[in-house]
């Protein structure tokens, strides 16, 4: 006998809902989206042969964020529309400005030949890749670099390992770039080895401190919209602690972080730099 689907979610159920899930991870999930919730849940209640929600919500309560539930239903609730070269003119000014400031620095003995990225909620890696493109096609094949890329879904993590790409995906990849670190396969292009070695996924919740040594930039784009102030404020301080002295952080232009950054320069609404060590 088929499962009948419970109707849409109550506020009431709605509010049980946003706060495990803001419990969990600090994503806030707002009244307006009420009826995408729903919707989402709705796919999970058909997954596992669940009625209601009362009965999910049960389910998820008593598993880990770690399960492979939460990360389905995560997977389900969160946004993963994304490609490579997402905001041109940030990544002219990391190829152009950026990356140039680095070599001139190190030319001058004032920094190591090496460049530390942290890819923050890096989704199915296309921003982690396109950060690798970038440094191994301007910075000198004696520079090494380290590209940290996390994400709180295990799947999306595992596409991003896969290092495979379709056409939407690679629409503003440069042709003399696609042509030079990519490989077509059908209608898929393939990374190169020589992007996927410099990255190193892993799972990471944002809310959690990050057990590192400290980066030259962090990127931090799109998904500070999802978290109230509070859960910000957790978020940014982990952040900063792992940004080095003098280090460059480039967040998304509507993420709502200006008063967490006192005494960082805003060169741009996206490009915040770290105050250097005195």
């Amino acid at each position: 006998m088929p499962v009948v689907l419970q109707a849409d979610i109550s506020d009431a159920q709605l509010q049980l809902y946003s706060q495990l899930i803001y419990g969990y991870t600090g994503i806030l999930i707002s009244a307006d989206k009420k009826a995408l919730l729903s919707n989402r849940l709705r796919r999970r209640l058909k997954a596992t042969g669940i009625a209601t929600y009362e009965e999910y919500y049960k389910l998820l309560k008593g598993r880990r964020l770690d399960s492979e539930e939460w990360d389905a239903f995560l997977q389900d609730i969160t946004t993963h529309e994304t490609y490579l070269f997402r905001d041109p003119g940030q990544w002219d000014w990391f190829r152009g400005d950026y990356l140039q400031s680095l070599q001139e620095q190190a030319k001058g003995g004032g920094r190591p030949k090496t460049l530390r990225v942290w890819s923050a909620a890096c989704s199915a890696g296309d921003e982690p890749y396109t950060i690798a493109v970038c440094a191994i096609a301007d910075l000198p094949q004696d520079w090494r670099v380290q590209i940290l890329a996390t994400d709180i879904g295990v799947e999306t993590l595992n596409k991003a390992r896969k290092a495979t790409f379709n056409e939407r995906s690679m629409r503003n990849v440069p042709e003399p770039l696609r042509q030079r670190f990519f490989t077509a396969s059908g209608d898929t292009w393939k990374a190169g080895q020589q992007l996927s070695r410099c990255i190193e996924f892993r799972k990471h919740n944002l809310m959690d401190p990050l057990d590192e040594s400290p980066f030259d930039i962090v990127f931090i784009k799109n998904v500070l919209i999802y978290f109230d102030t509070a859960s910000k404020k957790q978020v940014m301080g982990h952040v900063h602690r792992l940004l080095a002295p003098g280090g460059t952080l480039v967040s998304g232009v509507s993420e709502g972080i200006a008063d967490l950054l006192q005494g960082y320069e805003r060169v741009k609404s996206w490009l915040h730099l770290k105050p250097a060590a005195r």
